[in-house]
Order: C-alpha cells, then sequence, then structure tokens
C-alpha cells in the first residue's frame, strides 16, 4: 500500500555538511526520484564558515546557504529541518526548530545526557502537529523490516533470547588523535552514543522493552595526543551488557569503537521455540532463517519480494546499500508530514533508547530496571 505523501513541496534545510549531511543531501534529492510525489524544496545549507556553506550549498543543490543555524531554523520557507551537526548541537538546534513550527529529522545520538532527551521529548509532545524523527537508518533495509515481518508472523515462535553485537575500529589505533568525541561535554557517551544506540535501535524493536540490565564499560585507551599535549578520554571504547526483556526473553549486548578489523559490525541473532533468525549488516543483503526441522538455515537474499527493494531496483539479488536506507527514511518522514503512520523513532521512542544506553553506562556491574532511570 504506497503511504500519503505531501501534496505540495516540502521546504528543507539541512544543518550540517559532514558524513550523515551528505546522505541527508542525497536522501532529499533523490526521494521523489524513488518514491514519487513532489520534489522537496531544497532551500538552506547551514555550515560554518560561511564559504563552506557556500560551496556546499552548490555542490549539495540547494538554493542558499548560511552560517546561522538560529536563523535557518527561523526561515519562513522551511517546513522541515535536517540536523546533522556534532551530537553538543542536538537539543538545542531540535528545540530551536520545533519551536520555530518546523517538523525535525535529527541524527543519532538523540542528546548527550538523558536529560537533554527527556526535555527534547517533553519539548516535542507539546507540538503534536510537528513530525520528530532520529536517523536509526539501519531499521529501513529490507532485510531488517523483513526480519520484522517474519516474527510478527510467528516464523521463528515465540522469540526467547536476543544476541547483538556492533563493533567497529575506528578508535582502535592508539595514535589516532584526541577528539572532541572523546569527551562528555561534546560528545556524550562514547562506543554506546555513536554504535551501540544503532544497535539498541533494533533490539527494541525486534524484542520490545528492556526491562533490567546489568553492564559494564571500558576505556581501553585513557589518553590520546593533541596539539596541546595527551588530553583524556571521558567516554567509553566499548560495552558489555546482559539484558531482562519486559516479555521475559533475556539479551546479550556489545560494542566496541576499537574491535580491530571490524568495520560494521552490526549483527544479531534471535532464538525463538520455532527456530533463528540471524542478521550482519557487513553482509547486509543477506537474512538467514532457522526453523524448526530443518538441518540448518535457509539463505534469503534481498530482493523486491522485501519491503521497499522494489522502489529501488526490480530484480532481485542487485543488493540495497546504506544511502538507500536515508532516502527510506526521508519517505517516512515526509508520509507522516502528510498524515500517514509515524514509522519512527520519534523523540519519544528515542528517549526509550537513550534511556537504555545511559543505564549501560551508569550500571558498572549493578542491576538496572529501566522504569527506575531518572
Amino acid at each position: 500500500m504506497a503511504l500519503p505523501m505531501p501534496e505540495t513541496p516540502l521546504g528543507v534545510a539541512l544543518i550540517g555538511t559532514g558524513f550523515m549531511g551528505k546522505c541527508h543531501a542525497m536522501a532529499w534529492r533523490n526521494l521523489a526520484t524513488v518514491f514519487g510525489g513532489a520534489h522537496p524544496r531544497l532551500e538552506i545549507l547551514c555550515d560554518t564558515p560561511a564559504d563552506k556553506a557556500r560551496a556546499f550549498a552548490t555542490q549539495f543543490g540547494f538554493a542558499r546557504a548560511s552560517d546561522d543555524w538560529q536563523a535557518t531554523c527561523a526561515d519562513p520557507a522551511v517546513d522541515v529541518v535536517s540536523i546533522t551537526a556534532p551530537n553538543g548541537l542536538h537539543r538545542p538546534m531540535a528545540e530551536a526548530a520545533l519551536r520555530a513550527g518546523k517538523h525535525v529529522w535529527l541524527e543519532k545520538p538523540m542528546a548527550l545526557t538523558l536529560e537533554d532527551a527527556r526535555a527534547m521529548a517533553g519539548l516535542a509532545a507539546e507540538h503534536p502537529g510537528q513530525v520528530t524523527i532520529l536517523g536509526y537508518n539501519y531499521l529501513r533495509s529490507p532485510a531488517f523490516q523483513m526480519a520484522r515481518k517474519l516474527i510478527a508472523e510467528g516464523a521463528i515462535g515465540t522469540s526467547r533470547a536476543f544476541r547483538g553485537v556492533y563493533d567497529e575500529d575506528y578508535s582502535a589505533d592508539p595514535r589516532l588523535p584526541w577528539s572532541w568525541r572523546m569527551t562528555r561535554e561534546a560528545g556524550g557517551l562514547g562506543a554506546l552514543g555513536d554504535l551501540g544506540c544503532h544497535l539498541v535501535s533494533q533490539m527494541v524493536a525486534l524484542m520490545g522493552p528492556v526491562e533490567e540490565l546489568t553492564a559494564m564499560t571500558q576505556i581501553a585507551i585513557p589518553e590520546r595526543t593533541s596539539p596541546e599535549g595527551p588530553k583524556p578520554v571521558e567516554n567509553e571504547d566499548s560495552a558489555l551488557a546482559l539484558i531482562r526483556f519486559a516479555s521475559g526473553a533475556q539479551g546479550s549486548f556489545a560494542t566496541s569503537r576499537v574491535a580491530r578489523g571490524r568495520k560494521c559490525r552490526l549483527q544479531w541473532e534471535i532464538h525463538g521455540s520455532d527456530g533463528t533468525l540471524v542478521f550482519d549488516q557487513e553482509n547486509m543483503n543477506e537474512l538467514w532463517l532457522h526453523r524448526a526441522g530443518e538441518a540448518g538455515f535457509t539463505r534469503h537474499l534481498t530482493g523486491p519480494d522485501q519491503p521497499d527493494f522494489a522502489a529501488f531496483c526490480p530484480a532481485p539479488g542487485h543488493n540495497f546499500g546504506f544511502n538507500e536506507q536515508k532516502v527510506i527514511e526521508a519517505r517516512d518522514l515526509c508520509a507522516a508530514i502528510a498524515g500517514g503512520p509515524n514509522a519512527g523513532p520519534d523523540f519519544a521512542a528515542g528517549l526509550e533508547i537513550e534511556t537504555v544506553i545511559h543505564a549501560m553506562a551508569r550500571s558498572n556491574g549493578a542491576p538496572i530496571r529501566i522504569g527506575d532511570m531518572a
């Protein structure tokens, strides 16, 4: 069933031009090509300094450039603000956009602190006519959407256990210089905020709410070099957790930014009473399913029979990619703006994810009930 889309073109502002800024720009430019409807109006590209903003406005196809994010959020030609700025700016930018009457597409993590996330979710609740969505793009892959469908249809019976890992090695080299990402003030959480929140978003979507957890974190490389001399690393390089879900199922969770050789190992498996599902983002076009009575696993290759794949390509086996997930995310945002269901995660669902990762950061080996987080 086709989702509704806005009848008139949406005015878009994009704040940030890094990795995720470019992903958002490509998603906005490809949205109507893939899913139909009116092409969005790419109004403002915002970044600093001003000459950088002008250069990227030209490259990304935006009509205007700005180095003033407050003015960008308030601009009357803008309907939606895409925020891909550093983590410490997520709350003030999102709140400014909401107060200005805009819809908000915000990259993860939602906020630096749990207190910030609560405040943002509270403000969004005060603006029910404005759509919020967080950049958990891995939820959009056809293979993941098919996994959710198989679970809902009972393909593996009752889900009993979840095992999940998200590892990368971008901080594994001890010679890597210190950066703002390694501070609480500007980066917030470390591996949990950068990687682990993605795994939590999938885990909760597949297994339901977390009830209780016990976790440990580690700073593997406690000091990094900088032009001013050695500086301490303030947030975690890795985290491990044992989990009990509200359903009674159990789970294990691990994430690391210092796992040598791992590039995007977002991997999970679910053990059910009648089968098992296995997925690995490094092989994102494959979903493996075992059913009771079978000798092993069946490989399901991504194709047009899976959700949203056919909008990009009519032929099976031609593979899906990272940026395609962002186009689906933009489609889901626009469908919600047009009055369709909000596929989320919105800021309320984002607060649930933030609560789980901050509980892991706080645990230090002690059990924590999610309902007791304050």
